[in-house]
Protein backbone atom coordinates (compact mmCIF):
# COMPACT_ATOMS: atom_id res chain seq x y z
CA UNK A 1 0.00 0.00 0.00
CA UNK A 2 2.59 2.58 0.94
CA UNK A 3 4.20 1.85 -2.83
CA UNK A 4 1.05 2.97 -3.95
CA UNK A 5 0.99 5.95 -2.62
CA UNK A 6 4.51 6.65 -2.91
CA UNK A 7 3.89 6.11 -6.86
CA UNK A 8 0.41 8.13 -6.77
CA UNK A 9 1.97 11.10 -5.62
CA UNK A 10 5.76 10.40 -7.33
CA UNK A 11 4.58 10.50 -10.86
CA UNK A 12 2.83 14.08 -11.00
CA UNK A 13 5.73 15.04 -9.33
CA UNK A 14 7.47 13.53 -12.00
CA UNK A 15 5.48 14.77 -14.41
CA UNK A 16 5.74 18.82 -13.36
CA UNK A 17 9.10 18.51 -13.14
CA UNK A 18 9.60 17.04 -16.81
CA UNK A 19 7.26 20.15 -18.39
CA UNK A 20 8.68 23.12 -16.16
CA UNK A 21 12.72 21.25 -17.91
CA UNK A 22 10.74 21.29 -21.43
CA UNK A 23 9.50 24.59 -21.12
CA UNK A 24 12.76 26.25 -20.04
CA UNK A 25 13.81 24.62 -23.24
CA UNK A 26 11.41 24.87 -25.93
CA UNK A 27 8.82 27.81 -24.30
CA UNK A 28 5.44 27.42 -22.82
CA UNK A 29 3.85 27.60 -25.92
CA UNK A 30 5.80 24.73 -27.37
CA UNK A 31 5.35 22.73 -24.13
CA UNK A 32 1.70 23.01 -24.61
CA UNK A 33 1.03 22.08 -28.04
CA UNK A 34 3.47 19.41 -27.51
CA UNK A 35 1.51 17.62 -24.81
CA UNK A 36 -1.33 18.27 -27.31
CA UNK A 37 0.19 16.98 -30.05
CA UNK A 38 1.44 14.02 -28.04
CA UNK A 39 -2.28 13.82 -26.72
CA UNK A 40 -3.54 13.76 -30.17
CA UNK A 41 -1.27 11.46 -32.54
CA UNK A 42 -1.01 8.95 -29.17
CA UNK A 43 -4.88 8.27 -28.86
CA UNK A 44 -4.62 7.70 -33.20
CA UNK A 45 -1.87 5.13 -33.20
CA UNK A 46 -3.86 3.44 -30.47
CA UNK A 47 -7.37 3.57 -32.04
CA UNK A 48 -5.22 1.91 -35.18
CA UNK A 49 -2.90 -0.64 -33.06
CA UNK A 50 -6.44 -1.52 -31.79
CA UNK A 51 -8.12 -2.13 -34.56
CA UNK A 52 -5.36 -4.79 -35.60
CA UNK A 53 -5.55 -6.85 -32.34
CA UNK A 54 -9.11 -6.73 -32.73
CA UNK A 55 -8.54 -7.97 -36.68
CA UNK A 56 -6.24 -10.26 -34.96
CA UNK A 57 -8.20 -11.70 -32.58
CA UNK A 58 -11.13 -12.24 -34.80
CA UNK A 59 -9.02 -14.40 -37.39
CA UNK A 60 -8.16 -16.54 -34.00
CA UNK A 61 -11.39 -17.16 -33.27
CA UNK A 62 -12.24 -18.07 -36.83
CA UNK A 63 -9.34 -20.45 -36.49
CA UNK A 64 -11.30 -21.97 -33.17
CA UNK A 65 -8.34 -20.63 -30.68
CA UNK A 66 -8.09 -18.68 -28.09
CA UNK A 67 -7.52 -14.56 -28.33
CA UNK A 68 -5.77 -14.88 -25.22
CA UNK A 69 -2.92 -12.72 -26.76
CA UNK A 70 -5.10 -10.50 -28.10
CA UNK A 71 -7.20 -9.77 -25.27
CA UNK A 72 -4.16 -8.52 -22.83
CA UNK A 73 -2.87 -6.64 -26.06
CA UNK A 74 -6.26 -4.33 -26.34
CA UNK A 75 -6.11 -4.20 -22.53
CA UNK A 76 -2.52 -2.73 -22.92
CA UNK A 77 -3.61 -0.54 -26.08
CA UNK A 78 -6.79 1.38 -23.48
CA UNK A 79 -4.00 1.67 -21.11
CA UNK A 80 -1.25 2.90 -23.54
CA UNK A 81 -4.86 5.20 -24.75
CA UNK A 82 -5.31 6.64 -21.07
CA UNK A 83 -1.66 7.24 -20.79
CA UNK A 84 -1.58 9.52 -23.71
CA UNK A 85 -4.79 11.34 -22.73
CA UNK A 86 -2.89 12.29 -19.32
CA UNK A 87 -0.66 15.42 -19.59
CA UNK A 88 2.99 14.89 -19.33
CA UNK A 89 5.80 13.54 -20.90
CA UNK A 90 6.41 10.35 -18.82
CA UNK A 91 3.42 9.02 -18.98
CA UNK A 92 3.75 9.83 -23.17
CA UNK A 93 6.89 8.07 -23.19
CA UNK A 94 5.11 5.15 -21.73
CA UNK A 95 2.22 5.02 -23.42
CA UNK A 96 3.51 5.30 -26.60
CA UNK A 97 6.30 2.16 -25.69
CA UNK A 98 2.69 -0.13 -25.13
CA UNK A 99 1.72 1.02 -28.62
CA UNK A 100 4.71 -0.40 -30.35
CA UNK A 101 4.19 -4.19 -30.39
CA UNK A 102 7.74 -5.14 -29.73
CA UNK A 103 7.74 -3.54 -26.70
CA UNK A 104 4.52 -4.24 -26.12
CA UNK A 105 5.36 -7.81 -25.78
CA UNK A 106 7.90 -7.12 -23.63
CA UNK A 107 5.90 -5.88 -21.21
CA UNK A 108 3.49 -8.65 -21.58
CA UNK A 109 5.59 -10.91 -20.82
CA UNK A 110 7.15 -9.53 -17.97
CA UNK A 111 4.42 -9.16 -15.78
CA UNK A 112 2.42 -12.35 -17.03
CA UNK A 113 5.96 -14.28 -16.20
CA UNK A 114 5.67 -12.41 -12.55
CA UNK A 115 2.10 -14.24 -12.15
CA UNK A 116 3.14 -17.81 -13.66
CA UNK A 117 5.76 -17.44 -10.71
CA UNK A 118 2.75 -17.10 -8.31
CA UNK A 119 0.80 -19.55 -9.70
CA UNK A 120 3.81 -22.38 -9.37
CA UNK A 121 4.22 -21.67 -5.82
CA UNK A 122 0.41 -22.81 -4.86
CA UNK A 123 -0.04 -25.80 -3.35
CA UNK A 124 -2.50 -27.90 -5.77
CA UNK A 125 -4.41 -30.96 -5.18
CA UNK A 126 -5.46 -32.92 -7.98
CA UNK A 127 -8.14 -35.45 -8.54
CA UNK A 128 -10.64 -37.12 -9.96
CA UNK A 129 -14.65 -37.74 -9.18
CA UNK A 130 -16.93 -40.34 -10.10
CA UNK A 131 -20.77 -39.79 -10.11
CA UNK A 132 -22.65 -42.23 -8.70
CA UNK A 133 -26.39 -42.84 -10.43
CA UNK A 134 -28.66 -44.49 -9.10
CA UNK A 135 -31.57 -46.32 -11.42
CA UNK A 136 -34.62 -44.93 -11.83
CA UNK A 137 -36.54 -47.94 -10.11
CA UNK A 138 -34.48 -47.94 -7.26
CA UNK A 139 -35.64 -43.98 -6.64
CA UNK A 140 -39.33 -45.09 -7.40
CA UNK A 141 -39.27 -47.72 -4.74
CA UNK A 142 -37.73 -45.60 -2.17
CA UNK A 143 -40.95 -42.79 -2.95
CA UNK A 144 -43.09 -45.31 -2.16
CA UNK A 145 -42.32 -46.15 0.77
CA UNK A 146 -42.89 -43.07 1.93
Amino acid sequence: MNALILFIISIPLIEIYLMIKVGGVVGAFNTIFLIFFTAITGVYFARLAGLNAIRSGFNQLMKNEMPIYEIISGAALAFAALLLIIPGFLTDLVGFLLIIPVTRKFFIRSISSKFNRKKKEENIIEGSFEENKQNNNNKKSHLDEL
